[in-house]
């Protein structure tokens, strides 16, 4: 797990001192190690290219792990960030090729699956990984994202310069780029509390999608997608005895991959049935396992009970990590400071990080992606009930839909949930689909209120596009199930991960979602997914049922803070000072200043929630942090 930032340019010289610098930006991520490179050739034509890198060593923790690394018998060059969990399978067979190989860390094998294979490489890859290689025969940069989207990559092109980073910060650190920005990137934050890829919060930076390549030349940038998940006329048909047992074995194989580290290992234990599997899957393995779980005073948000009757049944080293409104005041100018990106959450996996790390712990796992795979949100069984309101909806005139819906807002108590029904039977046109409502931040009608200008609305709404173009003719559980994976997962829960905890140099695995997986999944029909009587009832079989009853039908709950009260309360006057500083600052252009002071009041009075005025104050605070001009 690593930083990594490269530039290259076919009509200017890279300044070494822009590679010392992208390499300090990023000594969070690596604190272990660091190098550069400035590569220079002069035929077919002058380029040069430039790599840095900053090295958190996991396997390997020799310095022969030492990036940017070369492959001496191509000429090749790489900088990776990631893991490939099945890298001792590849380098069997390389060698059964004739590789010959100096190290025994995964990145030498990802430098000798190239040489080897070429693009096609990336079929064989089991991990999470970012990375660029320089092809010195081709004259090339190849640069891929793991088909999961759980590391980041990050790329623009600047006057006579490309540009790549593990962070956005890192290529603003350049001084190559405005601090500007982006509208795009602005709307999909109003309206999720996180910006959706490829777009960013900055103008002319933009992310590469997972399951994609780039390739880089003198004269031209390619972009290919090599993976995604199956659409429905691609999954493979069996008997569900058959289909149940290849989502067991992969589940039972992603987890004991991912355990692969010559370093000290942890779990995120909330309670819940998928972090709780992890460690379930872990103990079956003979695997000695420390937990870490954040509790609250508050009793209505804390899960203590839960992560200890796992630990207590499992017999972890079990660590709980108590937060108060106080500690979590204190925390805010550190966690706003470790944001790559605007987020409304992502506070909670700072904490932890921060606390596993202090316990001498380097690799965590996190349960992320059991709720998306196999069916564990609300939004599972209210989006297919929301999509067959619109489509009965829609036999009623035109004309009539709008007052209604107007009617029904103006006579129901002012909150989020009705707005949200107001939206849903207005159908404007605007609304692409249930499942981006359900995940409002602000309803389009609010961001009206909010936004001066509404330009770029497209531009946000494509990555949405895209990801409904993928599952027409999914069935409806599939279909959730692909855009939480997609859009709320990647876009927020993945992100944060990442950053969170590479801000205290952790790297954090994600078994339930290895891709292998997501594709057994995928196969199942989504009825299976679903029962009135158990929860993720896919899982569970996997499990052999073997989890603690307290645990599978407890009352479902999110991982997440109780800002409802602490911006009540100790937070109130902080989150009413950035409040203030927006209206009287640059976001002044952009947003209107007196539906900003709205929210606040709608808030103080319970018609609205606390991610409303949070996701405000956050964008200011960001803003403010990292010199971002509208």
């Amino acid at each position: 797990m690593c930083g990594i930032f490269g530039i290259a340019s076919n009509k200017a010289s890279v300044p070494p001192e822009l590679l010392e610098r992208a390499t300090r930006s990023l000594a969070h991520r690596g604190p272990d190690d660091s190098g550069t490179i400035l590569i220079r050739e002069n035929a077919p034509q002058p380029l040069e290219v430039g790599f840095a890198h900053r090295r958190l060593a996991i396997l390997d923790l020799s310095p022969l792990g030492h990036q940017p690394m070369q492959d001496p018998e191509t000429g090749n060059w790489i900088v990776f960030n990631g893991e490939i969990y099945n890298y001792r399978t590849l380098r069997e067979l390389l060698c059964r090729q004739g590789a010959q190989f100096r190290t025994n860390c995964d990145t030498e094998v990802l430098l000798k699956a190239y040489a080897v294979w070429g693009e096609s490489c990336l079929e064989r890859f089991r991990g999470m990984f970012s990375f660029a290689i320089w092809d010195a025969g081709a004259h090339r940069l190849f640069m891929a994202r793991d088909p999961m989207g759980i590391k980041p990559f990050y790329f623009a092109t600047r006057g006579e310069y490309f540009l790549f980073a593990s962070e956005i910060r890192t290529l603003l650190e350049t001084g190559l780029l405005d601090r500007k920005l982006d509208p795009a990137g602005l709307i999909n934050y109003l309206q999720f509390g996180s910006v959706y890829d490829p777009n960013t919060m900055v103008q002319g930076i933009s992310a590469l999608q997972p399951g994609s390549f780039l390739t880089w030349t003198a004269d031209t940038l390619r972009h290919q997608v090599y993976w995604d998940f199956p659409q429905a006329d691609q999954i493979p048909k069996g008997s569900r005895m058959w289909l149940e047992a290849e989502v067991q074995q992969d589940l039972h194989l992603s987890v004991g991959m991912q355990t692969v580290s010559d370093v000290s290992l942890g779990v995120f234990l909330s309670g819940g049935i998928d972090s709780s599997s992890l460690v379930t899957v872990l103990r079956h393995g003979g695997s000695s396992v420390s937990t870490f779980a954040i509790v609250f005073r508050e009793a209505d948000y804390s899960e203590a009970a839960y992560s200890r009757l796992v630990a207590d049944r499992l017999k972890t080293d079990h660590h709980e990590i108590l937060l108060s409104q106080k500690e979590a005041l204190q925390n805010i100018p550190e966690f706003l400071g470790a944001m790559d990106q605007p987020t409304i959450d992502g506070l909670n996996t700072y904490v932890i990080s921060r606390a596993a790390r202090a316990a001498g712990i380097k690799v965590a796992l996190n349960g992320i992606g059991g709720d998306e795979l196999f069916a564990g949100y609300s939004t599972f069984h209210s989006v297919p009930k929301m999509e067959r309101f619109v489509s009965s909806w829609k036999h009623l005139p035109q004309g009539l839909r709008r007052p209604c819906a107007d009617f029904f807002e103006c006579i129901s108590p002012a909150k989020d949930q009705n707005r949200k029904l107001a939206e849903l039977a207005r159908e404007n046109g605007r609304l692409l689909h249930p499942y981006f409502l359900s995940r409002s931040v602000f309803t389009h009608r609010q961001r009206d209120r909010l936004l001066l200008s509404k330009h770029e609305e497209s531009r946000a709404s494509a990555p949405l596009l895209a990801a409904l173009n993928h599952v027409t003719g999914a069935d409806p559980i599939n279909r959730v199930s692909f855009l939480e994976s997609r859009c709320y997962m990647l876009n927020t829960l993945l992100r944060d991960a990442d950053v969170m905890s590479m801000a205290h140099g952790l790297e954090v695995r994600v078994p339930l979602i290895d891709h292998r997986l997501a594709e057994s999944v995928f196969a199942l029909p989504g009825t299976w997914k679903i029962s009135a009587s158990t929860p993720k009832p896919v899982l569970l079989k996997a499990l052999n049922h073997e989890l603690p009853p307290e645990i599978v039908h407890r009352r479902k709950r999110g991982f997440t803070l109780p800002f409802e009260h602490w911006l009540r309360d100790e937070l109130r006057s902080e989150v009413q000072g950035g409040l203030d500083r927006l209206c009287r600052g640059p976001l002044a252009s952009i947003l209107d200043i007196n539906a900003v002071r709205q929210v606040w009041s709608d808030f103080c009075a319970r018609r609205t929630s606390w991610s409303r005025p949070w996701s405000l104050y956050v964008l200011q605070r960001w803003c403010e942090l990292q010199s971002i001009t509208p």
